[in-house]
């Protein structure tokens, strides 16, 4: 999709902070001394923009990148790595794909990994899996889960030492709402109250904003205006994204 490969890869607009603080993140870990930990893990609620800041983060720095699923096994986490690493078809026990995947990332130590969703680790008991390749392999990895990610680490025994950096996705502010409403309505001047509206609306998070940021673009374009307020906005009663399912509207 054209708007999150702009956020992804740079484009014409600064990335919003949870973008840049996701990337710093993973830098200190490159930059650590040898014997320092590899692990960090960056955590935040669900639309705060996690997966698009790892994404950006993995063209950045060239890091291998897996996004964790309910159904995945150990085998299955494996494979995606080695996949991720360049070796689709890899096959063995599951020793010997993790020998397969430290080896291969040993060779590069300044070449991240990240897993996304990494709650789900804990969750299906994959987590020292993880552990052990990070340890072996040196190099830095990030964890990136939801906002309680970080207590669930703190129940498994011989992890919580071993995070180097803990960070925290924010909600975006008026700033990081302008550069989202740069990328996704390129062609229409959204007055700073309208926007502080839709990111008041949807407590901050991508999702929800840009959600509401695709209704004032349509608004927008029927009304056939190249700007737009809030009070024209709520008076063609424009929709805010809150999260909640919006009612049946009944005809007049």
């Amino acid at each position: 999709m054209t708007v999150n490969n702009q956020i992804v890869n740079g484009g014409d607009t600064a990335p919003i902070k949870n973008v840049a603080a996701c990337l710093t993140l993973v830098r200190s870990l490159q930059n650590r001394h040898p014997l320092q930990p590899n692990l960090g893990v960056f955590a935040g609620y669900s639309g705060y923009g996690k997966s698009v800041a790892a994404l950006y983060t993995m063209n950045k720095t060239g890091a291998a990148y897996v996004e964790v699923s309910d159904t995945w096994t150990k085998k299955k986490l494996l494979t995606a790595i080695l996949s991720e690493l360049g070796h689709p078809d890899a096959k063995g026990t599951l020793s010997d794909l993790e020998d397969d995947i430290i080896g291969i990332l040993a060779r590069d130590p300044k070449r991240p990994l990240i897993i996304d969703e990494s709650d789900k680790l804990v969750d299906r008991h994959m987590i020292e899996l993880v552990r052990m390749i990070a340890k072996k392999s040196n190099v830095p990895v990030l964890l990136i889960g939801e906002e309680l990610f970080p207590k669930k680490l703190e129940r498994v025994d011989r992890f919580r030492d071993l995070v180097l950096e803990w960070g925290y996705a924010q909600p975006c502010d008026l700033d990081d709402t302008r550069t989202l409403a740069k990328t996704f309505c390129p062609n229409v001047q959204i007055d700073d109250e309208l926007l502080n509206q839709a990111r008041q609306e949807g407590e901050g998070r991508v999702r929800r904003i840009c959600n509401t940021l695709h209704s004032i673009a349509n608004t927008a374009d029927v009304l056939g205006r190249d700007t737009i307020s809030l009070s024209e906005y709520q008076a063609e009663q424009g929709y805010f994204c809150t999260g909640a399912v919006p009612s049946r509207q009944r005809a007049a």
